[in-house]
């Protein structure tokens, strides 16, 4: 168990608000595994001391800043930067209580979470919306890749979704179809895919903000932590469809990720049943 793992699993006080900054932290932190990075020692224990109230995030963010100016480029980790930095400003998002709902909002969120990490897109796409199309080679798709939105399509896109989702009364819907619906449109906006990189944890942060904002706040946000990976997988497949392989796209995965989250039912979250490889 490495030291990252300690962090995420060992209670390390006590209080409530203790405990919800250490949620925020591990949740920070889960979502770096999205992109295959993790934290530097020296973040982990940065935030051991925020749960503990012995820093505030303000010092830590600070401090976390002032050792990353303070070292030259050789002596640096790239990966482990973009982890901190991120993971710090993640923490700060979801301890605000604002929020806005429109997709420019999902381009602030990126803004702030990307400025100044050296990320593998150019510093002019950060919070901007890509002027080119991408594609992604998934390990779960065999190497193929999602269709992505086209990149002259992604603003009207965007304000079509949202201006969906503004019309929906979750007021007069059962669980299952909250569910579906916040399952639904999460997988689209994802697929729009707007920004160069940064996609899924910038569309994971703006969910759980979403979320809050509908008085759901009883989320078990902890999946965000241990299954973002899934989260992401799940993404992939609601979004995939091969005819030729016999493959159709499917919502199922990311229904049972916001089921548990937002009801706590214990659908098994297995990554590896996302394989398409397994499925025909």
């Amino acid at each position: 168990m490495n030291q990252y793992d300690e962090f995420k699993y060992t209670v390390i006080s006590e209080t409530e608000e203790g405990k919800t900054r250490q949620l925020y932290w591990n949740i920070a932190f889960g979502l770096q595994d999205v992109d295959n990075i993790k934290p530097s020692k020296y973040m982990i224990q940065l935030a051991r001391e925020n749960v503990e109230g012995k820093k505030s995030y303000d010092e830590v963010y600070k401090d976390i800043n002032t050792y990353y100016h303070s070292h030259t480029d050789s002596h640096i980790n790239k990966d482990e930067q973009e982890a901190d930095i991120v993971s710090a400003r993640i923490v700060q998002m979801l301890s605000s209580p604002t929020f806005r709902f429109d997709y420019n909002t999902l381009k602030m969120y990126h803004k702030y979470l990307f400025s100044d990490v050296d990320i593998s897109i150019s510093h002019k796409y950060v919070g901007q919306f890509r002027d080119y199309n991408i594609t992604k080679k998934e390990p779960i798709l065999e190497g193929d890749t999602v269709m992505y939105a086209d990149y002259m399509m992604i603003e009207d896109t965007l304000k079509y979704d949202f201006n969906e989702e503004k019309n929906q009364n979750y007021t007069k819907m059962n669980r299952e179809q909250i569910v579906k619906r916040l399952a639904t449109f999460t997988s689209r906006i994802w697929q729009v895919h707007p920004f160069g990189e940064g996609n899924t944890r910038t569309t994971a942060l703006f969910i759980q903000k979403y979320i809050m904002y509908l008085g759901l706040k009883d989320m078990n946000n902890e999946l965000f932590k241990d299954y973002s990976k899934y989260f992401r997988n799940a993404l992939v497949r609601a979004n995939y469809t091969n005819i030729t392989k016999g493959i159709s796209e499917t919502d199922e995965y990311l229904v049972k990720f916001f089921s548990n989250l937002l009801y706590q039912t214990d659908y098994s979250l297995d990554n590896d049943e996302l394989y398409i490889s397994k499925n025909r």
